[in-house]
């Protein structure tokens, strides 16, 4: 940078902008700061937050709450540390659906004065609270609705003990302000300490230090000391056991589910060897794992030291723990370095599937993680035919605003941006690229990024002026262009290609009975399954549910695929194993797709509307309010 006489904000060992000298040098500590500044000023730029970081942020929570469950809410206080770096005379954080109490300031718990804006769609209110230009703490007094977006609150019928009632948060992406008054930006990072109130015969665990037995006040404490984004805040609360895996993984769980879980996920350790292997020494400490019940809307929420995860994904042969290996990687990918604003959620995303298939590679080898490759491609192909290969929702960078960001979670951040990776790797070669994202995760770690900063560390790093080289990454192509480039490179998959042989057998009229699927693993089931016609006879169908019973599968992948066959193809015999399947499963991957085939008869639609009715009970809020436009 051009050197000057300069006065700066020097950052402490507390992360807290203090008045520092003069210098014509830039110094470590300079650089630092620079970087503390340009992270507010990008999440200063988000348009799903009320916050004006650059102007007075929060730096730590303590967070003190009990959890009712008789009337679904909870209560109690929010304190934060906070930083005025401006001598302003207000803080803004974001709530929506919440009661706030009162506000106090300081230590002394000085009462204060607040107010709330104006609700918008998605965004919630925005909590103005009146400050000092010497306020370094503020207490927030508040509860939450019953109908709160980010609390699921299960009767115990819904779990699988059917005894203890259950909480869990999802607070991705802008939901964390519906539990907490919070500034609910991913690029505003935080540290924090809880103290949460249970009844005593449940565990309460949140993504931070946690306690691994119950105790008899069914009071827990919790500590954070790496400062996170709100939207990985989480907390849930249920009759959980917790199963030692290796020294620094374990899974909690009901008991009901613990031994089941502990057999499939019995390779964590190894998963994480795999992955410090590739990028570099885990910074969380522990990695644990939360069964949790299946209304659960998403495959794995990677909450920093404890990721959530659906028991969908317990088919008793560990064949999609391909899904912990991409919790896992978001360790590196989105909890270590973190998109700015969900219009760069490809960041996250995108790195995290490049991470994952890696990982996987690693511990199976290049053709199970080819098999990955094909089937991502396969979910990329729907997706871009979804929303139009033209549409600016298929450009990795997205515009977002005025809109509910959960709109930007597609397969386009996931796919198209492990893609776009791929390239670069096969531009550059895999030792090269390693060493760049090993660069990239250590630079920026603890911190947060944008598209324009990722793609300027690229030029400087990778690129260096090599016009060729700029050329064949084609960032334009990738990130700024909707659809995929001329030059895309289908994956391919040697394991899929004798599936495919099989398939055109039976095609050609050999029984289903006689193949040869002996060694099939899951992936290959679905590469299956996917390739079937959408249109068959009711012998077809029945034919080949009775060589491989499809309609009774254990695998949730293989089950909810071929779903869509037989509500296609009227094959009614697979209609209570769908309706059992949707009213019990809550994760919004199988959802969707299934009431889309559904509602594309009339009949169709009635099955759907009747099953729906039943089963919205079940689902999260995230996949309600997908489902509720869907079917209207």
């Amino acid at each position: 940078m051009r050197l000057y006489q300069r006065c700066l904000l020097g950052l402490s060992l507390a992360g807290s902008l203090q008045l520092a000298s003069c210098s014509t040098q830039p110094t470590k500590d300079d650089e630092t700061m620079t970087q503390a500044q340009s992270d507010l000023a990008m999440a200063a730029a988000d348009a799903h937050s009320y916050a004006k970081p650059t102007e007075a942020v929060a730096r730590h929570l303590d967070l003190d709450l009990d959890v009712n469950f008789d009337q679904k809410i909870l209560s109690g206080t929010a304190a934060y540390q906070i930083e005025n770096l401006t001598g302003t005379d207000q803080i803004i954080f974001d709530t929506r659906d919440l009661e706030i109490e009162k506000v106090f300031l300081g230590e002394e718990m000085e009462e204060t004065t607040f107010r709330l804006g104006d609700s918008k769609e998605y965004l919630g209110r925005p909590l103005i609270v009146d400050i000092k230009p010497d306020t370094k703490k503020v207490t927030i007094q508040y509860k939450t609705s019953p109908n709160a977006a980010a609390l699921q609150w299960l009767n115990p019928q819904q779990t699988a003990g059917k005894k203890d009632p259950f909480l869990f948060t999802q607070s991705q992406a802008i939901l964390a302000r519906t539990w907490i008054p919070i500034q609910d930006s991913p690029g505003i990072r935080i540290t924090y300490n809880a103290q949460v109130k249970v009844p005593e015969n449940l565990l309460a665990v949140m993504s931070a230090e946690n306690p691994v037995e119950k105790n008899n006040t069914g009071v827990y404490t919790f500590e954070m000391e790496q400062p996170i984004p709100s939207y990985l805040m989480a907390l849930s609360v249920g009759d959980l056991v917790f199963r030692q895996v290796g020294p620094q993984t374990g899974i909690y769980a009901e008991p009901a589910t613990i031994e089941a879980a502990a057999y499939e996920f019995a390779e964590l350790d190894k998963m994480l060897e795999a992955a410090e292997k590739l990028y570099g020494k885990y910074r969380w400490d522990r990695y644990d794992l939360l069964v949790l019940p299946p209304s659960f809307p998403f495959g794995g929420m990677e909450n920093p030291r404890l990721t959530f995860v659906t028991p969908t994904v317990l088919a008793k042969d560990r064949s999609l723990t391909s899904l912990i290996a991409h919790e896992l990687a978001h360790s590196w990918s989105g909890n270590l370095v973190t998109n700015a604003t969900w219009n760069d959620f490809w960041l996250n995303e995108g790195f995290t599937v490049y991470f994952e298939r890696r990982i996987m590679e690693e511990l199976y080898g290049k053709e199970y993680a080819d098999m990955l490759q094909v089937l991502g491609y396969q979910d990329l192909t729907n997706t871009l035919n979804d929303l139009g290969p033209g549409s600016a929702d298929t450009r990795l960078k997205l515009d977002l605003e005025g809109r509910d960001p959960d709109e930007g979670l597609t397969d386009i951040a996931y796919e198209k941006g492990n893609f776009f990776l791929r390239n670069i790797e096969r531009a550059v070669g895999r030792e090269r690229f390693d060493a760049f994202l090993n660069k990239y995760f250590s630079t920026f770690a603890f911190q947060s990024t944008n598209t324009d900063k990722f793609l300027d560390f690229l030029r400087s790093e990778l690129i260096q002026g090599d016009e060729a080289l700029a050329k064949k990454i084609n960032i334009e192509g990738w990130v700024y262009s909707p659809g995929l480039p001329e030059d895309f490179q289908k994956p391919t998959s040697a394991r899929f290609a004798q599936v495919e042989e099989a398939f055109q057998s039976w095609i050609s009229g050999k029984p289903a009975a006689q193949l040869d699927t002996k060694d099939w693993s899951s992936h290959e089931w679905l590469h299956f399954i996917r390739m079937l016609p959408e249109s068959m006879t009711q012998q077809q169908m029945a034919e080949l549910d009775r060589a491989f019973n499809f309609t009774n599968s254990g695998n949730s992948e293989v089950l909810a695929a071929w779903f869509l066959h037989a509500i296609r193809n009227n094959y009614t015999t697979a209609d209570q194993a769908l309706e059992a399947f949707l009213t019990k499963v809550g994760r919004r991957k199988f959802l969707v797709p299934i009431y889309k085939a559904l509602i594309a008869t009339p009949e169709g639609k009635k099955k759907a509307l009747a099953i729906y009715a039943k089963a919205r009970p079940n689902y999260h809020a995230v996949s309600t309010v997908t489902l509720d436009e869907l079917l209207k």
